[in-house]
C-alpha cells in the first residue's frame, strides 16, 4: 500500500481533515494551521503527477515515471558546483560537511576559482597548503608572520598571486627562504610597505620568478637604481610596477628600468611595461620622462603625482608616448598652461587626465585640451585656478566626458553647470565639492538635464541623482 492510500485509512489523519484552523502563539505574533494541511496537499500532487504521467503512457507505450521524487540529491555535479561558486568560504566549509557527495562536488577547483586565501604564517602547519591545492587555490594573502614563507613556497609551488603587503617584519632573510626555487606560475608579488625589503631581494625575485607580471614597491624606502636594474634584467614580462614613495630613486634608476645605461644592453629586449606608478619620487626630474619616452613606449598608464620637480618640459616627452591612456599629474606644482599645450600636441589617445592641485594651471589649459584632447573620458581639476570661460570651451568639445572633478574652483558659477548640462550628455559624475559660487538651482538644472549617478557636493556627503 502506499503512503496516499495510507492517508485515506489513518482515523488520526481523517479526524483532523475538516477541523478548523488553530491559532499557536509565537515569537512574532500569533500563528494559525491546519494539522496535516500539507499531507493533504502532497496528496492531491501526487494524484495529479499519477494522471499526468498516465496520460503520457497511454500516448508513448512506456513505465510510468513521476517527477515528484526528486530532489537536490539529484542534481548533476556539475549544477551543484554552479551552486557552490557563490556561497562564501565559511559556507562552502558547512556544504563540504553535509554528504559525500557536496563535499567531492564543493571540492572542485572551479568552486574555489579566483578566491584569495588569507593566512597567518605564525605557526608550523603542514595540512593547510595541501587542502589549498587540492581546491586549486593560486592566489594567497600573507596577514602576518614570524620567520619564514618556506612551508607557503614549498607547499604551493604553482602560486599565481602572493600579498606580503604591510609585514613590517618582513626582510631579505625572510624572502631568501622562499625565492630560493623557480617559480614560473607567479604572475603577482605586493610587497608594499614592507619597509626592510633591498635591493637583495629584488635580486631574488628576478632571479627565481621569469614570469612576473605584477610587482608593486610601494613604501619599500631601502629600494634603489640598482634594484631597478635587476628588474630590468630578469623581469622581461613585467607589465605593471609601482614604486610608490620609492625616494632613493633617480633618473639613473629610470634609465636602467627603460634599457638606455649602456651598450652591454642593447641586444636584450626591453621591458614591456604598461603601467608605472612614480607617485612622490621626489628625486626624479624631466629627465627621467625623456629615458620612459624612449625606452619604454608601451606605456598606457602613468602616475607622476606629487613628483615636483617635474616641469613644462618634461611634457614633451610624454606627449610621444603615443600608447598613454591615463595620466596623473596631481601636485605637480611646476607644471602650467603650457605643458598642458604640448600635451594636447601628442598624447591625442588620452583618456584621463588629473590636473588636480596644480596652481598654475587656468582657462588656458583648458583651451588646449578642448583643442586636442578629444578623447578625454575623465577629466580632475580640483582647486584648479579655472572660470567659467575655460569650461565652457571644454564643454562643447569633450562630447565623450563621463567623470568631471572641479572641486575646490570657486571662480566657476551657475553658468558652468548649465554650459555642461546642455552639451555634455555622456557626464555621469562629477565632484562640486568646495565650488562656493554654485547654487542648488544650477545643481538642480544638472540633474534635471543629465543622467548623473553622482553629484558630490561636499565634503563627505554625496548626493546621488
Amino acid at each position: 500500500m502506499t503512503d496516499v492510500n495510507l492517508i485515506e485509512t489513518d482515523p488520526v489523519i481523517l479526524q483532523h481533515r475538516e477541523s478548523k484552523p488553530v491559532v499557536v502563539s509565537g515569537r512574532t505574533g500569533n500563528v494559525s494551521f491546519k494539522p496535516y494541511d500539507d499531507i493533504f496537499r502532497r496528496k492531491k500532487r501526487c494524484r495529479a503527477g499519477e494522471e499526468r504521467s498516465t496520460d503520457e503512457v497511454s500516448s508513448s507505450g512506456g513505465e510510468v515515471t513521476s517527477d515528484l521524487s526528486r530532489t537536490v540529491d539529484h542534481l548533476y555535479p556539475e549544477l551543484l558546483c554552479l551552486i557552490f561558486r557563490h556561497l562564501d568560504v565559511e559556507s562552502k566549509g558547512r556544504v563540504a560537511q553535509v554528504c559525500v557527495k557536496w563535499r567531492n562536488a564543493v571540492y572542485s577547483k572551479s568552486v574555489w576559482k579566483g578566491l584569495t586565501a588569507r593566512l597567518h604564517l605564525k605557526r608550523s602547519n603542514p595540512t593547510v597548503y595541501p587542502s589549498l591545492v587540492l581546491r586549486g587555490v593560486q592566489r594567497v594573502q600573507v596577514l602576518s608572520l614570524r620567520k619564514s614563507i618556506r612551508e607557503l613556497v614549498v607547499g604551493m609551488p604553482r602560486i599565481q598571486v602572493l600579498d606580503l603587503s604591510g609585514c613590517y617584519n618582513l626582510s631579505d632573510a625572510v624572502l631568501d627562504t622562499g625565492f630560493n626555487r623557480d617559480l614560473p606560475d607567479l604572475r603577482s608579488i605586493n610587497l608594499s610597505l614592507c619597509k626592510k625589503v633591498t635591493d637583495n631581494s629584488l635580486g631574488r625575485i628576478a632571479t627565481h620568478c621569469k614570469n612576473l607580471e605584477n610587482l608593486d614597491l610601494g613604501g619599500c624606502t631601502k629600494i634603489t637604481n640598482t634594484g631597478l636594474l635587476l628588474i630590468s634584467l630578469g623581469l622581461k614580462s613585467l607589465r605593471s610596477l609601482n614604486l610608490r614613495s620609492c625616494w632613493q630613486i633617480t633618473d639613473t634608476g629610470i634609465s636602467h628600468l627603460a634599457g638606455l645605461d649602456g651598450k652591454a644592453r642593447d641586444a636584450q629586449p626591453p621591458l614591456v611595461l604598461e603601467t608605472l606608478v612614480l607617485q612622490d619620487c621626489q628625486k626624479l626630474s624631466d629627465d627621467a620622462l625623456g629615458f620612459l619616452s624612449r625606452g619604454l613606449p608601451t606605456l598606457r598608464r602613468i602616475n607622476l603625482s606629487f613628483c615636483a620637480s617635474i616641469t613644462d618640459t618634461g611634457m614633451i616627452s610624454l606627449a610621444r608616448l603615443a600608447a598613454v591612456e591615463e595620466l596623473n599629474l596631481r601636485f605637480c606644482d611646476n607644471i602650467s598652461d603650457i605643458g598642458v599645450g604640448y600635451l594636447a600636441e601628442g598624447s591625442l589617445g588620452l583618456h584621463a587626465l588629473d590636473l588636480s592641485f596644480c596652481d598654475r594651471v587656468t582657462d588656458g589649459a583648458l583651451a588646449h585640451i578642448a583643442s586636442g584632447l578629444f578623447n578625454l573620458k575623465s577629466l580632475a581639476m580640483a582647486s584648479c585656478m579655472v572660470q567659467d570661460e575655460g569650461m565652457a570651451k571644454l564643454a562643447k568639445t569633450l562630447l565623450d566626458l563621463d567623470t568631471l572633478n572641479v572641486g575646490q574652483c570657486s571662480r566657476i558659477t551657475d553658468r558652468t553647470l548649465i554650459c555642461l548640462a546642455d552639451n555634455l550628455r555622456k557626464l555621469r559624475s562629477i565632484d562640486l565639492y568646495g565650488c562656493s559660487n554654485v547654487s542648488a538651482a544650477g545643481i538642480n538644472y544638472l540633474r534635471e538635464r543629465l543622467n548623473l549617478s553622482n553629484i558630490n557636493t561636499g565634503l563627505w556627503l554625496q548626493t546621488e541623482a
